[in-house]
C-alpha cells in the first residue's frame, strides 16, 4: 500500500500505451489517427537520436573510470585530462538524470535518513571519509504501510515510512594515498574509481545500506539482548560448575598476598578441578563470543538480500538503463503537450497548457503528475511542430496541424544525416 507524497515528475505510462490513451480519448477521424502515430514515431525516432549522442559521451568520458572495463587500454590520460573527463561525465549524467525525472536527493533528507532506525533492524555504519563525491538521486517518493513482526513475532503492527521507488548512487572514492594513510584495505574497490549503482523500492531510512563501504553495527538492544544472557549464563555457571576451582583459587591466593596463613596443597584432584574449570571458562567464553558472530552474519545476511533483490544496475549499466528512460520520458512529454495542445484547437499560455496535461492524466488515469511544461514546450519549438506569440508578456503556443507538423519533423530527421 503506497499513497504519493508529492506529486511526481515521472509520467507512468510506457510510450505505446500513451499514444494508444491519445487515440483512443482524442476522436480522430480514422485518416487523422495514422497521421497521428506516424509523427508519434519521428518524434520517438529524433529523441533516440539525440539520446544515442549522449550515451556515446557518457561511455567515452566514463571509460578511464570504469572498474568492469572489458576493453583493452590503449590510452593513458594525465591528471589533468582524467579531471576532464569526470567533469563531463558528472554534467552530463546529471542532465540525463533530470531527463529521466530523476531528482536529487538533498543533504537534509540524506542527514535525516541516516539518524532514522532501519526498517530491517540493522544498525549500520558508514566510512564518509572514503568518499571524494556522494551524489542521491531518486524517483518516486511514496508514503507507505507495512505489517512487521515485533518482540520475536509475537506482536504485529503497522509502519509508515517513505518509499522512494528508483535510487541513483554516484559515488567517487578517494585517491590510494588516502587509503595507504589510513592503512585501510581496498580489497573490494579501486582508490580513485567512480561507481554508479541503481535500487529500486528503497525505504529513505534505508538510504544508508546503499553506500559501497556500509558496516554492520550491534544496535544497544542487541547488544542488551547478548550481554543479558551472558551475565545469567555466567552467573549460572559460577554457582553450578565452577564453585571448587573458584574456592580453590580463592585460597591460593590469599596464601599468596599473606591474607591466609593456611597453605594450599595443588595435588593431582586439585589440578583436575582447575583444568575443568578453565575448560568450562573457555567452553563459555566461546559459546557467547559465537551467539555474537552468529546475531552479526544474520544482519549482514539481511542486508545482503535487501540489496540483491533492490540491486537494478550497476556502473555502465546504470546510464544505458537511464539513458533508455530519459528517452522514453522526453518523448512522452513531447507527445502529451503537441496532443493537449492539438485537441484545443486554439492558443495556450504555458500554464494553461501545464494545468490541462495534469487535469487530463489524472481524468483517465487517476494519478497525478507534476508535468515538465518547460522541457516539453522547449521540444515542441525545436521539432517546429507548435508556433509561438507574445500578446501582453505572455507568450501563447500553438499546435501546427498533423501534415505540416510531419513535414517539419521529417525535414528534421532528413537534416541529421
Amino acid at each position: 500500500m503506497q499513497q504519493s507524497v508529492s506529486k511526481d515528475r515521472f509520467i507512468p505510462l510506457r510510450k505505446t500505451e500513451l499514444i494508444s490513451a491519445c487515440l483512443e480519448h482524442g476522436n480522430f477521424p480514422e485518416p487523422e489517427k495514422l497521421k497521428f502515430s506516424s509523427l508519434c514515431k519521428l518524434i520517438m525516432s529524433t529523441v533516440h537520436f539525440d539520446y544515442h549522442q549522449q550515451l556515446e559521451i557518457l561511455k567515452d568520458a566514463y571509460a578511464p573510470f570504469n572498474p568492469n572495463a572489458d576493453t583493452l587500454t590503449v590510452s593513458t590520460f594525465t591528471a589533468e585530462e582524467l579531471k576532464q573527463h569526470q567533469s563531463t561525465f558528472a554534467q552530463t549524467f546529471a542532465s540525463i538524470l533530470n531527463a529521466a525525472n530523476f531528482e536529487k536527493v538533498t543533504e537534509q533528507d540524506l542527514a535525516e535518513a541516516l539518524q532514522e532506525e532501519s526498517l530491517f533492524k540493522v544498525r549500520l555504519a558508514v566510512e564518509f571519509e572514503d568518499f571524494e563525491e556522494v551524489v542521491f538521486y531518486r524517483r518516486g517518493e511514496y508514503e507507505r504501510k507495512e505489517r512487521v513482526s515485533t518482540f520475536w513475532g509475537l506482536k504485529k503492527q503497522t509502519l509508515s515510512f517513505t518509499n522512494y521507488d528508483k535510487v541513483t548512487v554516484y559515488i567517487k572514492f578517494k585517491d590510494a594515498d588516502y587509503f595507504t594513510a589510513q592503512k585501510r584495505s581496498t580489497e573490494h574497490f579501486e582508490p580513485g574509481s567512480t561507481i554508479i549503482k541503481l535500487f529500486q523500492n528503497v525505504p529513505k531510512a534505508d538510504l544508508e545500506m546503499l553506500f559501497p563501504n556500509s558496516e554492520v553495527r550491534m544496535r544497544t538492544l542487541d547488544k542488551a539482548i547478548i550481554g543479558g544472557s551472558a551475565v545469567i549464563g555466567a552467573t549460572v555457571m559460577l554457582v553450578t560448575k565452577l564453585g571448587a576451582s573458584l574456592l580453590l583459587l580463592t585460597g591460593l591466593l590469599a596464601y599468596w598476598i599473606g591474607l591466609s596463613d593456611k597453605e594450599v596443597t595443588i595435588g593431582t584432584q586439585e589440578l583436575v578441578a582447575l583444568g575443568a574449570g578453565a575448560g568450562v571458562l573457555g567452553g563459555f567464553i566461546f559459546k557467547e563470543w559465537s551467539k555474537f558472530k552468529n546475531r552479526k552474519l544474520k544482519f549482514m545476511k539481511a542486508l545482503a538480500d535487501n540489496l540483491y533483490f533492490k540491486n537494478l544496475d550497476n556502473n555502465a549499466g546504470v546510464f544505458h538503463r537511464l539513458v533508455d528512460a530519459a528517452e522514453e520520458e522526453e518523448c512522452k512529454e513531447a507527445i502529451l503537450a503537441y496532443y493537449i495542445l492539438l485537441m484545443n484547437q486554439g492558443s495556450l499560455s504555458k500554464a494553461d497548457v501545464d494545468a490541462k496535461v495534469e487535469e487530463w492524466f489524472a481524468k483517465y488515469f487517476h494519478f497525478e503528475i507534476d508535468f515538465e511544461i518547460d522541457d516539453a514546450l522547449d521540444k515542441l519549438l525545436r521539432f517546429e511542430i507548435v508556433t509561438v506569440e507574445t500578446k501582453s508578456a505572455v507568450d501563447y503556443y500553438t499546435a501546427v496541424s498533423l501534415d505540416q507538423a510531419k513535414t517539419n519533423l521529417d525535414k528534421k530527421w532528413d537534416a541529421l544525416f
